[in-house]
């Protein structure tokens, strides 16, 4: 071997050593930065924490298997449903399994954008991280696969039973299922690449003291995709046949393909295929999902190097706030004492400050503004059920979807309130008032815009359904008894259960506290629903057959009237109470 050729030969092995090397070198890091998380997971998990919290446990682990179960046999009833049609009945289940599909694309989309700006730029531990003697695009790699899994794992979950009760409807073989979860963790690395390439360049596009302003377009965003998304669907029409001129019409209307260039659609074909048997052709369109997730993993990775730690630095400086308060609105609060009218400015304050809360206002709005729409386009005229039944009835249920409304709406801005303070709560527990006062005071910032919106919202689709004046009185007087208790229910448990640590009081609402908040706000609607559906049925018939109540029906309705009254009034006192000592005794 010749001189020349001996010096290549090392020279190649020297670069494939180093290139090993380097590999090895960056996954050390990259795992090192991913260890506080897994020391976290690990430590939440050992017997030494988990010995005083088996009822916790329990609690969401039931929660989590009952809707696990409920998806799975909704779903298997629906498609054993669908088999049995014939010609029609596989096509409509395929157009069910392609809108599941885009359905979970862009839920992990939008849960991927706000967490992957929480993890990458808001997080309290970043400026720690970023001194540490490693890339930037280390500290990306490891951020993002943190966020990957914080913003992915629930949307698998629950797809799961989906496929499972397709894979028994239609007794396909072991390929189907590894195939459909494998389609569904590609999607997710491919929703989590796009929505952190979106971050990473529009944190460098706006200003730096408007960073967190981002959260208001993204919300805008959401709101407009949202709507679009559901005209395009048209729901009414489903309860609309005379719109289809024959089936074959409605069967060509179900066939009409979708983009071939959405990643929803790759993952689609190959989980179609695999439910036919096409083996061949699953794999194709799995091996596209793959190279599409490798492409974006590599763009990711070299953005990430050119503009994130630019975007963090940005990030550093003050914020711009887009509204201001005024000094002269404490006027408002001049009948207040001096440490409550303090105490109430500086929550109306935070509100303006914090502007990560106006997405949250942009998508209420939009659903708000979808659900009064789903009221005014039902033909209830071409129902078979008479329409002025019909229209108390679903006045009546209405009721309960705004009040379940409310108690979403409450579980995002009510009950992360008291953990809102975060390290500060020292502040608020050495002040010159007790913490019962505080604790109404937060009451009372959001009892009344709740109150407001869930009396407009109940208003306007009653005005829509055209109810009766005693269903539109008993929808109001129902709805502002609740309502208190709801939000009551909220600062109490967020009192009882807070947590200060949490990088955002938000991802307080999935902790022990938040999900029993969710539970006992379900049980009270259902309760008080329940105790007034007799009641009301009697009062409505009697009002149709003209005749008068008896004296029994009298009696069951006075006696449900009062023990509903008197559920919503212990539904307000309990809670603050309970929540009240909690919080004093974990500060004494």
């Amino acid at each position: 071997m010749s001189v020349f050729s001996r010096g290549r030969a090392i020279f190649y092995m020297s670069l494939r050593d180093n290139i090993r090397k380097g590999k090895s070198k960056t996954m050390k890091h990259i795992f090192t930065l991913l260890k506080p998380r897994i020391w976290s997971a690990k430590n939440s998990c050992s017997s030494k924490h988990r010995s005083g919290s088996v009822l916790r446990i329990a609690l969401l682990g039931g929660i989590g298997i009952m809707f696990w179960a409920g998806i799975f046999a909704v779903s298997l009833r629906v498609l054993r449903y669908f088999r049995s049609i014939e010609d029609a009945g596989d096509i409509v289940a395929y157009k069910l399994l392609s809108m599941l599909d885009i359905t979970a694309f862009a839920l992990l989309i939008f849960s991927s954008i706000l967490t992957v700006l929480s993890k990458l730029y808001l997080s309290r531990d970043l400026s720690l991280v970023h001194s540490m003697p490693v890339p930037s695009y280390k500290i990306f790699i490891a951020r993002w696969t943190d966020s990957m899994f914080e913003s992915s794992w629930m949307v698998i979950v629950y797809m799961i039973p989906v496929f499972l009760a397709y894979g028994i409807a239609y007794r396909t073989g072991i390929f189907f299922y590894a195939a459909s979860i494998l389609s569904l963790l590609l999607l997710a690395v491919i929703a989590s690449c796009i929505s952190s390439a979106l971050i990473l360049c529009a944190v460098i596009l706006i200003p730096a003291s408007r960073m967190k302003s981002i959260f208001i377009f993204l919300g805008l965003a959401l709101f407009m995709l949202l709507y679009i998304a559901f005209r395009l669907l048209k729901p009414e029409l489903l309860v609309d046949p005379d719109v289809f001129i024959s089936t074959l019409m409605y069967i060509k209307d179900l066939q009409t393909p979708s983009s071939p260039f959405l990643p929803s659609t790759w993952a689609y074909d190959s989980i179609r295929n695999a439910l036919t048997g096409s083996v061949r052709e699953s794999l194709f369109h799995l091996a596209m999902l793959c190279s599409c997730a490798g492409m974006l993993i590599f763009a990711n990775i070299l953005i990430a190097d050119a503009l994130y730690f630019k975007g963090f630095s940005r990030t550093q400086t003050a914020p711009a706030r887009l509204f201001r308060y005024r000094k002269s609105d404490r006027r408002l609060f001049a009948f207040l004492s001096g440490p409550v009218r303090a105490f109430v400015s500086k929550e109306i304050k935070t509100f303006f400050r914090d502007q990560t809360q106006w997405s949250q206002l942009f998508l209420i709005a939009g659903l708000v503004v979808i659900y009064v729409y789903n009221f005014k386009v039902l033909p209830l005229e071409k129902s078979p059920v008479k329409t002025v039944y019909l229209q108390n009835l679903l006045a009546f249920l209405n009721m309960g979807l705004a009040l379940f409304v409310l108690t979403a709406l409450a579980a995002r801005f009510v009950y992360p309130a008291v953990s809102a303070e975060k390290d500060a709560f020292w502040i608020v527990k050495s002040g010159p008032i007790p913490l019962k006062t505080f604790l109404r005071i937060k009451f009372f910032i959001y009892y009344f815009p709740l109150l407001i919106l869930s009396q407009l919202l109940i208003i306007t689709t009653n005005m829509l359904l055209k109810v009766t004046p005693f269903m539109m009185m008993l929808s109001v007087i129902t709805v502002f008894f609740l309502v208190p208790g709801i939000v009551a229910l909220g600062i109490g448990l967020g009192a009882a259960y807070p947590d200060f640590k949490a990088e955002n009081p938000i991802q307080t609402v999935t902790s022990y506290g938040g999900v029993l908040f969710m539970v006992l706000c379900a049980a009270y609607i259902g309760f008080v629903i329940l105790l007034e559906a007799g009641p009301v049925y009697e009062i409505f018939m009697a009002g149709i057959e003209g005749r008068r109540l008896s004296f029994f029906a009298k009696i069951w309705t006075v006696a449900s009237f009062a023990l509903a009254f008197s559920g919503s009034i212990l539904a307000v006192i309990l809670p603050m109470k309970f929540g009240e000592k909690r919080l004093a005794k974990a500060f004494t």
